[in-house]
């Protein structure tokens, strides 16, 4: 069985779906294209993306070419749900990027190249829209080679730009350009096809070439680029052809040992939990248990598939089994989470997490209900939510009864808003979305405090020291007292409250990129009166290292001190070369760091870098200055350190800056206090 789990991969607007709706229409799975605005395309299922006109939700469709069955998903372009793509990136054979004629190389364009060549997932490029008015050919090539990769390489060319008549001729052998091209992008990559190409007095064959062509696309060395458009039908017939010819078909062990990864999980009519799972290896059955762990996780849970049903011809079928390198839906596994892995990892690609390679949410923003009595059901709604996005990061303050989200834009908020209004009956409102910054310790801090010694009113010595580790390391816990010293349970108390607690350092910021060593333990063993039952008054428990940990640990934060880092974007901005001069002040103003600006036929463009939190501002006076004719395209890059004072966020229950407060509210909840 051949298989070939391909993804379409776009900047919003650039005709992602639509292309999708043309594939199957020309593989002969639907009868009539389906049109975006109309929202009567197969894989914009959602009502909202029916009303809105774009993808919200990754979709999976399939049909089948020259005897391999194509499973196509279908992503968000919007860079709102690029959380979507994440989770796509790690089940893929291959992919098809599209790129509009008319706009070119966008910067979600970028953002997904750079994340598919890191993963080395082979890649066509599709060049649509040549039929609208501005579409370009020789301007795009240009762009694809000096924004996305300088291995692209065109199989034809595009006659009739801009018209309902635009057509694209394939090349040949016959095109000496062509061949000469072709020659000279896979010698770069090939010492023996260079070789036989010096040696050879009439050149490399043609059907040489083309079998190399293949061989370096399936490395993701090169990338063959194709025109046409998804509306008219022209080029996709040789797309199509290119997807046969280019990309790697998957034949793995169906009886090996069961491998796989849950990529989506969805939530059926009856609120029953959906697993969209993609088999790299061996084969799974209804009724059968499964294992299944998270990455970085010790714990293996365990669930009972109750029904399968497999894409195959546009649509899902049920079935029995799912086997490796086919993707299918499974209904019963109700402990299931994204990310997942099915059994073991044998066979899957020794690859690094697709979500490595793209910005976390750097957005955040307070919902509530409009009803105080919906507040239970929205805690819950919010949960099911973030069981199908685990980035949105639901943080709920006990405190105020407030519910943080973690957001990557505007649009993405009235999509929550509308889903738990559409599916729950919640009405909800949400404050103004502030930016989420990080701390990271800016030296070396450390604290203890031991049992049975004021001002410690709990039955634990706990001592910690906190040292600043190398950006991107995330947190480290080490120990440098023996594991033996007191019971495991204690220990591991320790640890997970270290890592909960650093979710809102001194400046209520997470705090990462750190090592915390607990240098000293201590605690009163289980014991009892004599002829008595148990006294905890005397007995440490877990709960004395949960509530002792963190007073121990922010001091040791206040010790090592922190600093906070806000996210900051990389943006180019094309304007005309007079409104670089008013442009210059503003880009001041908002904190922006300019580089040399490039002037070229009356356009000039600058690059730099500019808080994520002043990237709406700008993009909302640009047009002002520039009289239309600006155009602005911005990426995250990367934290930097704050700038002036250090903002601070609200800050939970869980917080213990204020020592006092924290033990008042601590010893309420201990039976009693001691």
């Amino acid at each position: 069985m051949h298989t070939l789990n391909l993804g379409i991969l776009a900047h919003v607007d650039a005709g992602k779906t639509s292309l999708t709706e043309r594939l199957l229409h020309t593989a002969g799975v639907i009868d009539a294209v389906g049109s975006v605005d109309d929202g009567s395309t197969q894989t914009d299922t959602l009502a909202l993306e029916r009303q809105r006109g774009i993808t919200i939700k990754s979709a999976v469709v399939s049909f089948a070419v020259d005897g391999v069955t194509v499973n196509l998903i279908d992503t968000p372009g919007h860079p709102d749900f690029i959380a979507e793509v994440e989770r796509v990136l790690g089940v893929l054979d291959g992919a098809v990027l599209v790129v509009s004629a008319v706009e070119g190389v966008q910067a979600q364009t970028r953002i997904l190249m750079r994340a598919l060549r890191r993963l080395r997932i082979p890649t066509l490029v599709f060049v649509n829209k040549t039929d609208r008015a501005g579409a370009r050919y020789e301007g795009v090539l240009a762009d694809l080679a000096r924004r996305l990769s300088p291995a692209v390489v065109a199989m034809g060319t595009a006659e009739g730009l801009g018209t309902r008549e635009a057509r694209t001729r394939p090349f040949t052998a016959g095109d000496p350009a062509f061949v000469t091209a072709l020659t000279d992008l896979l010698t770069t990559h090939d010492d023996e096809l260079l070789a036989a190409y010096v040696e050879g007095g009439a050149g490399v064959p043609y059907g040489r070439l083309r079998e190399r062509l293949a061989r370096q696309t399936r490395q993701a060395l090169v990338h063959p680029v194709y025109f046409g458009s998804a509306v008219t039908g022209a080029g996709v017939a040789e797309l199509t052809g290119g997807i046969a010819e280019f990309l790697p078909v998957t034949d793995q062990d169906t009886a090996g040992p069961a491998s796989g990864t849950v990529f989506k999980v969805e939530r059926g009519p009856a609120g029953e939990k959906i697993a969209y799972a993609r088999m790299f290896s061996g084969t799974v059955r209804t009724r059968e248990r499964v294992r299944l762990r998270g990455d970085g996780e010790q714990e293996v849970r365990e669930g009972k598939i109750s029904a399968i049903t497999v894409f195959d011809h546009g649509t899902d079928v049920r079935g029995t089994v799912l086997p490796a390198g086919r993707i299918g839906r499974l209904r019963g596994l109700h402990a299931v989470r994204i990310g997942d892995r099915i059994g073991d990892r044998a066979g899957e690609p020794a690859t690094e997490p697709a979500l490595a390679h793209f910005a976390p949410p750097t957005l955040e923003t307070v919902v509530t209900p409009c009803r105080r009595q919906d507040r239970g059901a929205l805690h819950i709604a919010l949960g099911h939510l973030a069981e199908q996005d685990p980035l949105i990061g639901v943080r709920r303050d006990d405190v105020r009864q407030e519910v943080s989200l973690s957001l990557y834009g505007e649009v993405q908020k009235e999509v929550i808003q509308a889903t738990l209004a559409d599916e729950y009956g919640i009405e909800v409102g949400f404050r103004e979305t502030t930016t989420i910054c990080l701390e990271r310790p800016a030296g070396t801090g450390a604290a203890v405090e031991f049992i049975d010694t004021d001002p410690n009113p709990f039955l634990a010595t706990v001592g910690l020291r906190v040292e600043p580790a190398a950006f991107g390391s995330g947190v480290e816990f080490r120990r440098e007292v023996e594991l033996g010293s007191m019971p495991y349970a204690l220990m591991r108390a320790v640890e997970d409250t270290v890592v909960e607690t650093l979710g809102q350092g001194i400046h209520g910021w997470q705090v990462t990129d750190c090592t915390v060593t607990m240098t000293h333990s201590g605690y009163w063993p289980r014991q009892s009166h004599s002829h008595a039952v148990f006294d905890k008054s005397m007995s440490s428990t877990a709960g004395d290292f949960r509530h002792l940990t963190p007073l121990v640990l922010m001091d040791a934060l206040r010790g090592a001190g922190t600093t906070v880092y806000e996210p900051m974007h990389r943006f180019r901005a094309e304007i005309p070369a007079d409104s670089l001069g008013p442009l210059v002040p503003v880009l001041a103003r908002l904190r922006a760091v300019p580089g040399p600006p490039e002037t070229r036929d009356g356009v000039c463009v600058v690059e730099g870098v500019v808080p994520a939190a002043r990237v709406h501002e700008l993009q909302q006076l640009l047009p002002g200055m520039t009289r239309g004719e600006g155009v602005l395209e911005s990426a995250f890059e990367d934290y930097r350190p704050v700038d002036g004072p250090a903002p601070h966020r609200s800050r939970t229950d869980r917080d213990p800056l204020n020592r006092k407060e924290y033990l008042l509210r601590t010893l309420r909840r201990v039976d009693g206090g001691r």
